[in-house]
């Protein structure tokens, strides 16, 4: 078992959520430890190892790319040696469960060292932990000193076997594309593996889909207590939303999961755990939301009241407090009330949990697909030019190539379906059941282990 305090990865979904489950960076003796989905590092503490911890409070530049930008860093904690060179490093981001959930430098300094748990991974190990506000401060190591040092990220998203593929695949067919291209010249030697190289693509993606999701299925946590929400009436709740969205609490851990697929893994043990449920009501006495605390009342998550509690769970006439009280016990929270001054907005910052509800049915069919690379849309434009092409010059080489143009036709009509099939899947599926207004939830008895 993992010792406390340990830092846990932000939320992912896809194959991202295997990083939950497995990603954690903590302290064994006298060594800082990161377990990832692919490997186990240990890093000294101490004399001829890490003495110091420099937290660099800057954010870091937006990536461009086609789509959305890929946002920068929230800064990122520097271990040092005696000598100010540099061990290791990670973005903070990284290991802040809820970071993907929040407007990017909404928790800053001192709270965000405490939310990840670094202040108290720290203080644990006897690491002098500083925080500079400038990229330019003597304690920070240059980037031009990284060398012999490891990131200590969380893991990608993807594992390596699937960039391995599809860059040898993607390395292959630019290099035949581009010869065919600026030569004129048809040959099979070049046409063929640049048919093979373009199928390669869509078939590793549909492989990943499919490991990913016998991988996760097969993960069967222990969870002491479940809620699953009880939407009223009126407010849009589908099929998606009450059959992905639920609160666990598990062994170590309270699991927020959303209709995207993402979990979000909140701390039950360790000097940066959950300590706190609070119920919120408003002037009138009437409940408005839930509220997830740590140590000093720091907000962590919240639960919106008529998202989560407003409806009715089948026939029980179970009170939403009366299960998240239970829910409380179970995860060995303190459970309290408060009741909000004036017209006080609530959630007075931005929070995790604040919008569960997609804001139309699109939304939700966009969150809850199967994730995509960095490259974003472009990927899946190159892959379908990829597989037009295989058609394309398959026909032209009907004339002069009979044997290999039906084979390079075939590959690219297949790497083109196979492409399509998930989609419309996921698009079928989804306008036909899963985005269609929810009835009332049966009764689910939670699952209990005693």
């Amino acid at each position: 078992m993992i010792p406390e305090p340990a830092l846990r990865p932000a939320a992912g979904r896809g194959p991202g959520l295997e990083l939950c489950h497995t990603s954690r960076l903590h302290l064994d003796g006298t060594d800082l430890v990161l377990h990832t989905r692919r490997r186990s590092l240990r890093l000294p503490v101490g004399a001829g190892g890490i003495t110091r911890a420099v937290f660099v409070d800057v954010p870091g530049a937006d990536r461009e790319r086609m789509g959305p930008p890929v946002t920068g860093s929230w800064g990122e904690v520097q271990l040092q040696d005696e000598s100010g060179a540099l061990r290791g490093w990670f973005d903070i981001e990284d290991w802040l469960p809820e970071s993907p959930a929040l407007p990017k430098r909404s928790v800053q300094g001192d709270q965000l060292l405490s939310r990840t748990g670094v202040s108290a991974l720290c203080k644990a190990a006897g690491i002098p932990l500083h925080v500079v506000r400038s990229a330019n401060n003597p304690k920070v190591a240059k980037k031009n000193r990284r060398r012999g040092s490891v990131r200590l990220g969380r893991g990608g998203d993807f594992p390596a076997w699937y960039w391995a593929t599809r860059l040898a695949a993607g390395g292959v067919w630019f290099t035949a594309f581009t010869v065919i291209v600026f030569s004129g010249s048809l040959s099979p030697w070049l046409v063929v593996p640049s048919a093979v190289a373009a199928f390669v693509a869509p078939v590793a993606r549909l492989v990943l889909r499919l490991r990913t999701r016998m991988r996760l299925r097969r993960y069967d946590p222990v969870v002491r207590e479940r809620v699953r929400p009880a939407p009223a009436d009126g407010l849009g709740a589908t099929v998606r939303f009450r059959r992905d969205t639920e609160l666990r609490v598990q062994d170590r851990d309270l699991v927020l999961r959303y209709v995207g697929g993402q979990e979000y893994w909140l701390p039950l043990t360790g000097p940066h755990a959950l300590t706190t449920l609070v119920l919120v009501r408003d002037r009138t006495g009437a409940p408005v939301g839930a509220e997830l605390r740590g140590p000093g009342e720091e907000l962590r998550a919240v639960l919106p009241w008529d998202e989560w509690f407003g409806g009715t769970v089948g026939t029980s006439r179970t009170s939403g407090w009366a299960r998240l009280r239970k829910a409380a016990g179970a995860a060995g929270l303190r459970a309290t009330e408060r009741e909000l001054s004036g017209k006080a907005a609530w959630p007075k910052h931005p929070a995790l949990g604040a919008d569960p509800l997609p804001a139309s049915p699109r939304a939700a069919r966009r969150v809850s697909r199967f994730p995509g690379t960095v490259a974003g849309v472009s990927s899946t434009a190159v892959m379908a030019l990829a597989s037009y092409f295989s058609i394309a010059w398959g026909m032209r080489m009907q004339d002069t190539h009979p044997a290999a143009a039906p084979a390079v036709i075939a590959l690219g009509a297949l790497g083109a379906v196979l492409q399509a099939i998930p989609y419309l899947a996921h698009q079928l599926h989804s306008r036909l059941r899963l985005d269609r207004p929810a009835d009332p939830a049966p009764d689910r008895p939670s699952v209990t282990v005693t």
